[in-house]
């Protein structure tokens, strides 16, 4: 999670002071949310790659999956899916009943079906199978790791310019970022999925979600932390 409250970002800040560079974070983005976000490592994220399967060619469809709450704005995704009049298939846990209502209310026509909660296998199966995941945050998201379990099966990530996924997705290239709050941005981003090459998409996760990748990354941490340790050791003994 991003900053809650100011108790928290307190003693936050206070061990990244006594004891720097010992506070991981998924993103910087993740990281300004607390104050001198410079003080803390970015070590990302990562799935078991076992667990997804390529996809090299998906249904014509769009997945959205996520929280159905208000802060994460699926009716932006529902208004892309009827304007461009693409299926969407939503995903996830519905944690407001009446927000889910009013959508399905105001929404009737539009291209949408509700398939639930999934585990992994049931998740990355329908996941797999779409041409591209929509991300619709109002909030700033410490990371996102549906977009990295989209990259795993081969999926393109179309998400708002917000918060954990612009570090995650390579605009042009495994992804758009759009406008955040901007259905247009989205619906033009739908329109140039077929640009955007799959396998570009699996091959990301690989090098930079994997589990060895995120091993690296905190054996890494690990290393310059002791180093950092021995380093002020020695300057006491000097003293």
């Amino acid at each position: 999670m991003g900053s809650l409250n100011d108790s928290l970002d307190a003693i936050l800040t206070a061990v990244a002071q006594s004891h720097p560079g010992t506070i991981g974070v998924y993103t910087r983005s993740q990281a300004e949310t607390f104050p001198t976000p410079e003080r803390y490592r970015l070590l990302g994220s990562a799935i078991d790659l076992s667990c997804y399967d390529y996809c090299p060619t998906p249904a014509p469809q769009l997945a959205w999956v996520g929280r159905v709450s208000p802060e994460k704005a699926l009716e932006d995704a529902i208004a892309a899916a009827a304007q461009s009049q693409v299926p969407l298939k939503i995903m996830g846990k519905v944690e407001d009943p009446i927000y889910w209502q009013t959508l399905q209310a105001q929404h009737p026509q539009a291209p949408v079906e509700y398939l639930g909660f999934f585990d992994t296998h049931g998740l990355q199966t329908v996941l797999g199978n779409c041409r591209a995941l929509i991300m619709t945050p109002r909030w700033v998201e410490a990371f996102g790791n549906v977009a990295i379990e989209a990259l795993a099966c081969g999926v393109p990530v179309i998400a708002y310019r917000r918060g954990g996924p612009t570090e995650i997705i390579r605009h042009g290239e495994t992804g758009w970022l759009v406008e955040p709050d901007s259905v247009t941005g989205l619906v033009d981003a739908i329109g140039r999925i077929d640009q955007l090459n799959r396998a570009a998409c699996r091959q990301q996760a690989e090098t930079a979600f994997s589990l060895p990748a995120l091993g690296e990354r905190f054996e890494q941490w690990f290393r310059d932390i002791l180093q950092a340790h021995s380093r002020g050791a020695q300057t006491r003994h000097r003293s």
